[in-house]
């Protein structure tokens, strides 16, 4: 069994100018495959297994990301099934010199573990055994609802 802290990760990326749109801010494109590797990244540390990207939820994009700025990027599985491996993925525009942070992009990212034969493969089960492990999971279920509610509106 992992538990949800082991799979708890923050990224940055230095947005450059070839990472930039026709507005010098961060290419959403970009972004997404910025979560996507960190969101793969947690969920292979959940099930020790390749994981990959099976399903993207709704990708909310509530502020642009400048070039110069960093894209801070937060993930980590908070549900499991059999062979798929939920993670909440979270990313913020970050001032490098200060460390100011405001919310720019969320979603949530289904991976599927695979073996060396390219199978989906079984993964343990998620344990959480501190209060900050708990507060994350219960934030992200109730985010992941709220998110189901809104699409099928």
């Amino acid at each position: 069994m992992t538990d949800l802290m082991d799979t708890y990760i923050e990224n940055r990326q230095l947005v450059q100018p070839n990472h930039t749109n026709n507005y010098d801010m961060a290419h959403g494109g970009n972004v997404m495959k910025w979560m996507d590797i960190v969101g793969a990244l947690s969920a292979m540390r959940f099930a020790g297994e390749t994981c990959v990207t099976a399903r993207m939820n709704q990708v909310d994009f509530v502020r642009p990301i400048p070039r110069g700025d960093t894209v801070f990027i937060q993930s980590y599985v908070y549900d499991a099934g059999r062979t798929s491996v939920k993670v909440r993925l979270k990313a913020f525009r970050e001032d490098p010199q200060t460390g100011e942070r405001e919310p720019t992009t969320e979603s949530y990212f289904v991976y599927v573990a695979i073996d060396d034969a390219r199978e989906p493969t079984p993964v343990p089960e998620l344990t959480v055994s501190s209060e900050q492990g708990e507060r994350l999971r219960d934030e992200a279920l109730a985010g992941e609802k709220g998110k189901q509610a809104a699409e099928s509106n």
